[in-house]
């Protein structure tokens, strides 16, 4: 039973590492939180069910248009939300973040209304790679598994090996400085909220088959990726990934041995715990102000 739960712990703390790091690359560009991330995941996640579907694409050509959609989804909001803010303070952002949540949730439940929709990939939920007297593994669980390496290893070398990475870094350490020394900071910025909303989308595409497509899909999942930002710093990638990582431990071993009932609190109970106690979080320096 505990490989079980280990192997369950990893699928779920996966998904919400990819939250986390959506969030954390906004976080660390611009000192935003992006409270829209999980219904930008959301109708992203519609762009596909509606290309798999109603248009009857291949999954491939469906994917690939629907992480064009989402780059361009984050690339216009702050475009059109975040730049253009007059005189922008922190909670003026993130009341933008929550309004561009609310239009995304009106929109969804417009166009393709609030039932419950079952969502099929091919690589399915029921269907059992391995099955011993202590686990069974199947193939959504072990696909999660590998994309979310697969999309962390890309974020890395992409921040770490490329120029695109170096001017995201460089914009993200000192703007003035960065545009000084010709980067143009607002199209990084741009691009950064671009990538998060690509990263999101494919938090969203493995949360749908385990759960149910509907205007509320995210709901959960944005609130455990936050906790996982959280306890990791939303200023450290690697620090959101084993946040995802021990929220999703955390909360199975609790479900399993405490109450299943309360498993959801405890994402909430996370985040109060260690805003009281670190604030910046787990991998990060917490600095006081003394003048």
């Amino acid at each position: 039973m505990i490989t079980q739960l280990l192997i369950n712990s990893l699928v779920a703390g996966s998904i919400y590492a990819l939250i986390a790091l959506a969030m954390n690359l906004i976080y660390k560009a611009s000192e935003i939180p992006n409270f829209a991330q999980g219904e930008m995941s959301m109708f992203s996640t519609y762009i596909t069910f509606l290309l798999l579907t109603t248009f009857g694409y291949p999954f491939s050509i469906a994917l690939t248009g629907t992480l064009l959609f989402a780059f361009l989804l984050g690339f216009i909001f702050e475009f059109l939300f975040i730049r253009r803010a007059k005189e922008p303070n922190l909670l003026g952002f993130i009341i933008i973040t929550l309004g561009f949540q609310l239009v995304l949730f009106g929109l969804a439940g417009w166009k393709f209304g609030s039932d419950q929709r079952t969502f099929s990939l091919p690589f399915s939920e029921t269907e059992i790679l391995i099955r011993t007297e202590s686990f069974v593994l199947t193939e959504h669980n072990l696909a999660s598994i590998i994309i979310a390496i697969f999309v962390m290893a890309g974020l890395y070398i992409l921040l770490n090996h490329t120029k695109l990475g170096l001017a995201m870094r460089a914009s993200q350490q000192n703007v003035k400085a960065a545009k000084f020394n010709g980067i143009p900071t607002d199209r990084i910025l741009g691009i950064s909220f671009g990538i998060s909303s690509v990263v999101g989308a494919i938090a969203g595409i493995l949360v749908a088959p385990v759960a149910t497509l509907d205007p509320t899909m995210m709901w959960d999942p944005l609130i455990k990726g936050f906790a996982a930002a959280v306890l990791g710093s939303l200023e450290s990638l690697p620090g959101a990934v084993i946040g995802g990582l021990l929220l999703g431990l955390v909360e199975n071993l609790f479900g399993y041995y405490v109450s299943l009932e309360f498993k959801s609190i405890v994402a909430f109970g996370i985040i109060m715990l260690v805003l009281f106690v670190r604030p910046s979080g787990l991998f990060q320096k917490h600095y006081i102000r003394k003048v």
